[in-house]
């Protein structure tokens, strides 16, 4: 009788998992199965998972609310990517005697997919390469970044960053937030405004917000009226914090010259979202933390958290979210 305990590594959309970390160590303790495709049905998701006492899961990807959790009854470890996950019900996993361990994470790559976002709004880059490649030239003008508006919504880790790049393209950078204080932007180099200011006077308006009951819905249809018709919109934090179908519809009709998006309410984005047929949307598939280092971080911590439940002892417990 084999005394291996199975693993299923979830949501991995580009294979590397067992190539981003050394899980020979783990060689004739456990058997892995890696799953590519996102399984989005709850029932269908707790059938196939029936037999695994071990889960790695990558962020947010795939939910486990009580109502999973309580339907495997062999599940013993939920190894999450990242120290925390909001998709994961702590709650229901302690009460259920399921383990759950995260990981350790880098800073940088979401910044810098906001600036290469940023740059590629309001630089027209993906149109004005569609056109050339369609035998155009010079069919657009870009924008310019000197001297212009960046508003910045969460002066946290992350927004932090973005501004103070955005202080290096010479861009007058400001900032709101519910708990933002004026001391904070005075230390931060930018200036403090009320989010009504920020929204109607920004000329790039960029998201750094936690999601929670007090963000979700944050900018809806009467804000993105309120931005100016040349403004863009850059979410690289979490999709319902904007109202999806509000901004769809200021997209189409021109109110905000354009967005750029790495994230969203419903992920992999549906073949029928009306985001797919906007030229002045910039879309990218959640990629913010999606890097060779985060990942290789990710699933090396990983193997030591599923090494050390075997023998024992729970190395990283997952952190309430934030």
């Amino acid at each position: 009788m084999t005394t291996e305990k199975r693993v299923a590594v979830l949501d991995d959309y580009q294979g590397v998992a067992l190539t981003s970390a050394d899980w020979s160590v783990l060689d004739d303790r456990v058997s892995v199965d890696v799953w590519r495709e996102h399984v989005s049905d709850e029932d269908q998701l707790v059938q196939a998972l029936q037999d695994y006492e071990i889960l790695v899961v990558m962020r947010e990807r795939t939910p486990f609310p009580r109502s999973v959790i309580e339907r495997l009854p062999n599940l013993e470890l939920i190894v999450t990517t990242g120290p925390f996950n909001a998709a994961i019900d702590l709650a229901a996993a302690g009460d259920c005697g399921v383990h759950v361990c995260g990981t350790g994470a880098t800073l940088p790559p979401t910044y810098e997919l906001t600036w290469a976002l940023i740059l590629a709004c309001v630089k027209q880059i993906p149109q004005s390469d569609r056109n050339v490649r369609a035998g155009g030239w010079q069919t657009r003008l870009g924008g310019d970044l000197d001297g212009a508006r960046l508003g910045v919504l969460g002066l946290g880790r992350y927004g932090s960053h973005v501004a103070r790049i955005g202080k290096a393209f010479n861009m007058d950078v400001v900032a709101w937030s519910q708990n933002l204080t004026e001391q904070q932007c005075r230390e931060a180099g930018v200036g403090h405004v009320s989010k009504d200011e920020l929204l109607t006077t920004s000329d790039v308006v960029t998201v750094h917000l936690v999601l929670s009951d007090r963000t979700r819905g944050l900018l809806d249809e009467a804000e993105l009226a309120s931005m100016k018709p040349t403004a863009y919109l850059i979410n690289t934090s979490r999709g319902p914090i904007v109202d999806e179908d509000a901004l769809a519809r200021a997209l189409a009709a021109g109110t905000i010259a354009g967005a750029g998006l790495d994230a969203f309410s419903v992920e992999p984005l549906p073949s029928d979202s009306p985001f797919l047929g906007l030229d002045n949307l910039i879309i990218s598939p959640h990629m913010g933390y999606v890097t060779a280092n985060t990942y290789e971080i990710f699933y090396r911590d990983a193997v030591s958290d599923i090494e050390g439940f075997l023998d024992g002892k729970i190395i990283r417990p997952a952190i309430a979210y934030p």
